[in-house]
């Protein structure tokens, strides 16, 4: 899979993506993730200040972003502010919006179960499990995975 860019979509909106051979991870454009949780008629303003803010805060988040070239609505690549889904999922926590709110539920969801795992692993073997169960694997490959 080298450097493929693919548009993703959220609630019917276009999210410009591209994968990176080099890091084996998938960069996601911020202004089109900021256009759709923020609702704003100005994604890259709403950007460039939550940038500011989260470095007035003292975040690497945004210092750490980095650009690469994604094709724009012109048909054209320009060089676009693009994270990995780490980073995106903690600039998607410091957006205030209620379209925001189910992202930011589920990320406090996901850090208690593993917050919950490390204090019993039972319960990480036992979701391990489920997932398994739910992606229709037979109960004697599950065995022998575990």
């Amino acid at each position: 899979m080298a450097n493929i860019n693919q548009i993703k979509l959220f609630e019917t909106r276009q999210i410009r993506s591209k994968w990176q051979e080099k890091d084996k991870e998938w960069y996601f454009s911020i202004i089109d993730v900021v256009g759709i949780l923020a609702e704003s008629k100005n994604p890259r303003k709403y950007w460039s200040v939550l940038k500011t803010r989260l470095k007035k805060e003292g975040s690497e988040v945004a210092t750490n972003c980095s650009q690469l070239k994604l094709k724009s609505s012109d048909g054209k690549f320009y060089k676009t502010d693009v994270a990995n889904t780490k980073q995106l999922l903690r600039i998607i926590q410091t957006i205030r919006s209620p379209k925001a709110e189910p992202f930011k539920l589920w990320l406090a969801k996901i850090g208690q179960e593993r917050l919950d795992e490390i204090v019993d692993p039972q319960i990480a073997i036992e979701r391990a499990i489920e997932t398994y169960r739910r992606k229709g694997y037979g109960e004697e490959w599950i065995t022998q995975r575990m």
